[in-house]
């Protein structure tokens, strides 16, 4: 039997943690979905530019357009970025709040505490001002799966000009 008072603290404690886990899992349903969306978002944009050179305009228009696509795919694949960092965190967090025994382990340190609902906290905690905003478009322009079709559609445009 334990000792009075130390079951309803007990209780306490597991309902705080079962409610910031309920938290968790609701951001992660939410942000999952909107990265999701970034993806579709992401292709409609590609399509778009495929359009833009199908429809044979002017190069000088053709190309400006194109180039305005891609900008604006890089800066969309950043904030998918973002939410991408923020589920990694709540994943964390979950598998913490699951394994609680893993992380009060003396042979690893303990996982830092993530409380929900954070995603504009923390981005502006971490946020990159100025050049470094501008540097990290530029870095998501030139992933490969963003710059793919981009470059080809330039050519493509150039040589049906």
């Amino acid at each position: 039997m334990s000792p009075p008072g130390l079951d309803e603290s007990c209780e306490m404690a597991a309902g705080v943690n079962a409610g910031q886990t309920e938290g968790l899992r609701s951001e992660w349903l939410a942000l999952q979905a909107q990265h999701e969306h970034y993806e579709w978002a992401a292709l409609g944009l590609k399509l778009s530019a495929l359009g833009v050179c199908a429809w044979g305009l002017a190069a000088p228009l053709a190309w400006s357009l194109i180039l305005l696509l891609w900008v604006q795919e890089a800066v969309l694949k950043t904030f998918q970025a973002r939410l991408a960092d923020r589920l990694l965190r709540i994943e964390q967090g979950l598998r913490a709040a699951m394994s609680p025994i893993a992380s009060t382990s003396p042979t690893s340190p303990p996982a830092p505490a993530v409380l929900a609902m954070q995603l504009h906290s923390e981005w502006l905690a971490q946020r990159p001002r100025g050049l470094g905003l501008l540097k990290e478009y530029a870095a998501s322009a030139c992933r490969p799966t963003v710059a793919l079709p981009y470059p080809l559609l330039l050519l493509l445009s150039y040589c049906l000009a």
